[in-house]
């Protein structure tokens, strides 16, 4: 319950009529498209980061360039918790929509400097300066869109079927990817490896700031959410409310650290791994991201609904456990596979497993809070914890890699996950005590 010093007695925003399946539809579906963009763009420069390294650094060998341009993907966390904060206090203040509108606006100009910045044989070290400043907007974008968009598409549902809709973040989040790995395979396909290296790789950068301008413009048409229209005016500082309650804030962290970590290391690190560790070609390498990914992006829905039926509990305990124990072993013998299908299958394998995390993450952040601090506080801890884990995931395995102790790296993913489990055990099942309906 909210102490009666953080609202004004009796002080409501307006009314609102009863919102239509069809219009919460077309609302879900807008935010969703919109949150695709946001990742296909953040995501781009993963996919892309094997041809435009040496574009951005002076010459050296290619694990060096690759720690660089990881470097810089570690950098862009570092804004998504200061992204987290100010988009999130937007949001409880102004609306939800008007936070997604702001974020996705943000994408489109780190996208754009990305596409546009001369190599760094032009400007010299103007070039990863400016690398650097793009992804900081992306960063502060990305750091807002997470937890505006959970709490946009938790409010927007109904309380019989929010597991299922709150999944389509992942969906989003995860076809941006694909998209992201799709643009790469074609482009691979149509352009020779020199012309990727030299300028194509600036072609899916362009392709997402359109892409940002389309988003922009659909969630123009969104509905706000009931939950943010019919809430108490604020009297108190939203950062003062959330103060008040650090149990959910650490349950945050918590549930997100292992999550998080495995959900990069199985996707955005796995297609250099399979590179500079297995020995795969790139194009090998890439077709089997996107495959996985893609039956990855269809399980989301399957396991949020299968959360409406059972709870959410039952599926984070199952991913701490089945994390825990096979962790290292799917690495250790992805390690040493030699075929397509072996890899293919031992990730797709990883992937289910942190579907029990992913499906349902946003969904449980946002149960946890009351309507006045919402994004705040699920953008806020969870922009954190992902910069500290997620971010540096695949710095860190390069890392190992480069001091001859890779596998210390699969124990780390296993420590994180194994932390997250212990919450998971003990937190209460949100779908039974959920802050959206108590509001």
């Amino acid at each position: 319950m909210d102490t009666p010093n953080a609202i004004t007695a009796g002080a409501t925003v307006a009314p609102t009529k009863e919102k239509t399946t069809g219009s919460r539809l077309k609302s879900i579906f807008s935010g969703s498209v919109g949150n695709m963009v946001e990742w296909y763009d953040w995501y781009v420069y993963a996919a892309f980061s094997l041809y435009f390294a040496k574009s951005f650094f002076p010459q050296g060998d290619t694990t060096a360039q690759l720690l660089n341009t990881a470097a810089i993907f570690a950098v862009g966390f570092l804004m998504r918790p200061i992204g987290g904060w100010l988009m999130g206090m937007y949001a409880d203040r102004k609306g939800r929509k008007a936070a997604l509108m702001a974020s996705v606006l943000l994408m489109c100009f780190g996208s754009l400097i990305i596409a546009l910045t001369p190599s760094y044989a032009v400007i010299g070290v103007g070039a990863p300066i400016l690398l650097v400043f793009a992804r900081l907007l992306q960063g502060l974008s990305v750091g807002g869109e997470y937890g505006t968009s959970a709490t946009y598409l938790s409010e927007m549902a109904t309380k019989e079927r929010r597991g299922f809709f709150s999944s389509f973040q992942y969906v989003t989040l995860i076809s941006g990817q694909l998209i992201a790995l799709g643009v790469l395979i074609v482009l691979q396909q149509t352009l020779t490896t020199e012309q990727l290296y030299a300028w194509g790789w600036r072609i899916p950068f362009v392709i997402g700031a359109l892409c940002a301008v389309v988003a922009l413009y659909l969630r123009r048409g969104m509905e706000e959410t009931e939950s943010f229209t019919k809430k108490k005016v604020q009297k108190e500082s939203s950062m003062r409310i959330l103060m008040r309650h650090p149990k959910e804030l650490m349950t945050v962290v918590g549930l997100t650290m292992g999550g998080t970590l495995a959900f990069y290391t199985y996707t955005t690190y796995m297609q250099k791994y399979l590179v500079n560790t297995v020995g795969m070609s790139i194009t090998d390498s890439t077709t089997i991201s996107a495959a996985t990914l893609f039956l990855f992006m269809c399980i989301q829905p399957l396991v949020g609904a299968l959360s409406d039926k059972i709870g959410r509990r039952p599926i984070l305990i199952a991913f701490g456990v089945l994390g825990t124990l096979f962790t290292v072993p799917i690495l250790t013998t992805l390690h040493t596979v030699q075929s397509w299908w072996g890899a293919f299958f031992l990730i797709m394998a990883a992937l289910i497993i942190v579907s029990g995390y992913t499906s349902i993450n946003a969904v449980v952040k946002a149960e946890l809070f009351p309507t006045e601090i919402r994004a705040l506080g699920v953008g806020l801890p969870y922009a954190l914890t992902v910069s500290i884990f997620g971010g540096t995931a695949e710095y860190l395995a390069l890392w190992f890699k480069s001091i001859g102790m890779e596998t210390g790296y699969y124990w780390y993913v296993t420590a994180c996950i194994a932390v997250s489990l212990l919450v998971y055990v003990f937190m209460k099942d949100t779908r039974k005590h959920s802050r959206i309906e108590t509001d």
